[in-house]
């Protein structure tokens, strides 16, 4: 069986066929809460306009000056009328990915536009000023979230909801799952399905598999579970750095950036500090925030 290995020590991916050389990256997903403070989100979400519409550039100027940013984010065009084929990242697939039908891993979105695409996972931290900075500014974002981080307020990834943004599956534990057995996969991932219908309105079919791993069981569980895109990332942003997939150190068009839910029990800085980081970069390299699930 073909196992997929992340390794940001090492940049290898590991297969039963040999060694593919690339320069992965592994997140440590798993953090402590340095607290919550959240607006109250009772009962189903509130409709919301996208994160992407337009406000007046009056007030986008002055959430942009207010949270610290060297200039206004610039604005994602309109999603595609026909979505773009989706296929499996040459060297990620698993035996059977085509035959199958498996959900495919990728790390960026074929498209010509220059455009990028925030990811954010697990849940640990929850700071109520990343979502005023991110609504003030209608950035769009995709959440990945563990059910053992966030079970302790689920409300905040509903008030998350309401604004616009997408809450995907990042299993129930975040353990390694090439490690467990099918069924033990299919748990981790199915019970994550149902925590988030129960809590969220819908079970989502967008999963990502802790740390990068996975296998070709891990993405037959995910299918059964009712998932049909599995996205990893092409870069990752820290308060204090980036690190890159590909050897040109870069940005490319259509790009799956990754970031955590992190503040100062973990980094040396907060969520809003590594906003500001990501936004000050796409956005000096003519870069505009596309909402992922609007490409799929």
């Amino acid at each position: 069986m073909r196992v997929v290995v992340q390794n940001d020590k090492k940049g290898l991916m590991v297969g039963a066929a040999g060694l593919l050389a690339v320069a992965a990256l592994m997140s440590g997903c798993a953090g402590s809460d340095s607290g919550s403070t959240t607006r109250p989100a009772a009962g189903q979400p509130r409709p919301h306009k996208p994160a992407a519409a337009p406000d007046s550039h009056a007030a986008l100027v002055a959430a942009a000056k207010h949270w610290g940013l060297d200039a206004v984010p610039l604005r994602a065009p309109a999603p595609p009328k026909v979505k773009p084929r989706i296929t499996a990242r040459d060297g990620f697939e698993v035996d059977g990915q085509v035959e199958d039908d498996l959900p495919p891993v990728f790390t960026t979105i074929p498209t010509r536009q220059k455009i990028v695409f925030l990811t954010i996972d697990d849940g640990a931290n929850k700071d109520p000023r990343f979502l005023r900075m991110m609504n003030d500014l209608r950035v769009p974002y995709t959440a990945f979230l563990s059910n053992y981080l966030v079970k302790d307020d689920y409300g905040f990834f509903r008030t998350m909801q309401s604004e616009g943004h997408t809450l995907n599956n990042h299993t129930l534990t975040h353990p390694y799952l090439p490690g467990l057995s099918y069924e033990e996969q299919r748990d981790e991932i199915c019970g994550m399905q149902a925590i988030m219908k129960k809590q969220f309105g819908k079970a989502p079919t967008v999963f990502r598999p802790p740390y990068g791993n996975y296998n070709g069981d891990t993405l037959r569980a995910a299918k059964s579970c009712g998932i049909k895109y599995a996205p990893i990332w092409d870069e990752e942003v820290f308060v204090d750095h980036w690190e890159y997939r590909e050897w040109d150190r870069g940005l490319h068009p259509g790009d799956i950036v990754l970031t955590h839910f992190r503040g100062t029990d973990d980094w040396d800085g907060t969520m809003v500090d590594d906003m500001r980081r990501f936004l000050n970069k796409v956005t000096r390299e003519g870069y505009a925030v596309a909402r992922l699930e609007d490409y799929l």
